[in-house]
């Protein structure tokens, strides 16, 4: 397959990226290069001859047209978006302007070429959303595909939005989509203002690491390579018209993730421990969701994917990667609002 990947190079894009082309399928990738983004990422594939790249806006619909035209995918993975909650607190237009008009962007620029190439069977649209669009779980059940939306954060409700117009484009225009929502993702090339890697990071300079409110928020963690696996198999295989909710059935409590990579660190860096007494509890952020956790039955029993890598493994795999690769991560403390307080404005 030749595969348009946007935000190829984020972190959930480019672990899709080098998977794709480790598997033989050619990509496109097109991305703006925002702040998250990072090209070293794609260095691995960076010379291969399955791998282009393209900088363009998923908001401009004339580089869009262009770049379809140039290229004449098989199947668009739509990953860009703006995907912070704390920033999208701080600035919720940007969200909007990404995550709802991009999606909408796309969306108009994949139907455009579709139709001009006779309606192909084959081509699919599979748009990447989060678990967030369903808001907060109590202490029992889990996310699955008929889950009521219950977004309570401007990142969460922009994609909320992004999902409703891929599936009003499916039923209204016959465009052959598939949605897929995941749980939390973790693993290399993690950009470093997400939970995993400033704990990692904080603890390797000697810094506070900052937990909100008590810690006793629950996600449901998957590692990022098992997540681009379950994304290849729903855009080979997926049915048309079908959502598949993806998490890696491996709930933890923030304090608890926090608690385990310090006690990693202790081991692999032995210099900075006890890392525990960095933890510093901070004031929680507005709208604090309790509570996530996937279903992937479907997933599992309709494509037969399901996470091979434990919580345990995937955190020692993680801080290991952070470790030895200081030469990537080190550039990007310096962008905007890496290591600052954000989404207090609220």
């Amino acid at each position: 397959m030749k595969l348009l990947v946007t935000g190829g190079a984020g972190f959930i894009g480019s672990a899709v990226v080098r998977l794709a082309v480790a598997r033989g399928h050619q990509v496109v990738n097109v991305d703006a290069l925002t702040y998250a983004a990072c090209l070293e990422s794609l260095a691995p594939v960076a010379g291969s001859n399955l791998y282009s790249f393209e900088q363009a806006d998923i908001r401009d619909r004339a580089a869009l047209d262009r770049v379809f035209a140039a290229h004449s995918p098989d199947a668009v993975m739509h990953l860009a978006a703006e995907s912070h909650v704390d920033r999208s607190i701080d600035g919720p237009g940007e969200f909007v302007q990404t995550n709802v008009t991009g999606t909408y962007t796309m969306l108009e620029a994949a139907r455009a070429y579709w139709a001009g190439q006779g309606k192909p069977q084959g081509f699919r649209f599979h748009h990447i959303s989060t678990d967030e669009v369903f808001g907060s779980l109590g202490p029992e059940g889990r996310f699955d595909e008929t889950a009521a939306y219950d977004p309570r954060s401007p990142y969460s409700a922009s994609k909320a939005a992004s999902d409703h117009l891929v599936r009003a484009w499916h039923e209204t225009y016959g465009l052959p989509v598939l949605l897929t929502n995941c749980s939390n993702n973790y693993g290399p090339y993690h950009f470093p203002e997400k939970l995993i890697p400033v704990v990692i990071l904080n603890a390797l300079h000697g810094r506070p690491i900052p937990v909100y409110g008590k810690g006793e928020n629950v996600r449901d963690w998957l590692f990022v390579e098992d997540h681009a696996e379950a994304l290849l198999t729903v855009v080979e295989r997926g049915t048309p018209g079908r959502t598949y909710c993806i998490g890696g059935e491996a709930e933890a409590r923030n304090i608890d993730i926090v608690t385990a990579i310090c006690r990693l660190m202790d081991e692999m860096h032995p210099a900075g421990a006890p890392h525990e007494r960095l933890v510093t509890f901070v004031t929680d952020r507005p709208g604090h969701d309790a509570r996530y956790a996937i279903d992937p039955s479907r997933i599992r029993e309709e494509l037969g994917w399901k996470p091979s890598v434990t919580l345990d493994e995937g955190l020692r795999r993680t801080v290991r990667w952070f470790l030895d690769n200081r030469a990537w991560w080190e550039p990007l403390l310096s962008r905007q609002g890496v290591g600052q307080r954000l989404g207090s404005k609220a």
